[in-house]
């Protein structure tokens, strides 16, 4: 259905997202892989704005990509970035702690529709949206790749 929705409103058929970083090989995921992962719904206000958005959990993709979560994330990989990247350059950057559900509460959802639409360009076609934020500074539009980042 949101694959219909997307070529009905002339976005792109596949969003791609690339997960990456030093020594990884990428992970790249169009719109059919990411429909595959689990989806949630995360409500925010945005300018004084209601919004419902729907997709990917960032911790699915992460463990997608391989990164330890839960009991496993421990030790060294607590030292462990993920950056966020926009197609305008826009970027921000979560610990991998504060992303895991058993250690931090942030609500990072990488989402594909808002108030049951497909996000249009200036948003899409997938924009990262972080529920407990009292700011959107964080909630990223037409985000590209998540790049994991070591000291």
């Amino acid at each position: 259905m949101i694959l219909a929705l997307l070529l009905a409103a002339g976005t792109p058929a596949a969003p791609v997202l690339t997960i990456d970083g030093p020594g990884r090989t990428p992970l790249v995921l169009d719109s059919a892989a990411l429909a595959k992962l689990p989806q949630t719904t995360v409500s925010r206000t945005d300018h004084g704005k209601s919004v419902r958005c729907t997709g990917v959990p960032l911790p699915a993709l992460l463990t997608r990509a391989g990164l330890p979560q839960g009991e496993a994330l421990r030790g060294a990989a607590l030292a462990t970035g993920i950056l966020v990247v926009a197609r305008d350059g826009y970027r921000v950057l979560f610990s991998l702690g504060e992303l895991d559900g058993s250690l931090g509460k942030a609500e990072a959802v990488l989402a594909s529709n808002c108030n049951g639409q497909p996000l249009d360009s200036t948003a899409g076609p997938l924009r990262l949206i972080v529920g407990g934020d009292i700011r959107a500074a964080r909630s990223v539009r037409q985000v590209t790749r998540l790049t994991v980042v070591r000291p």
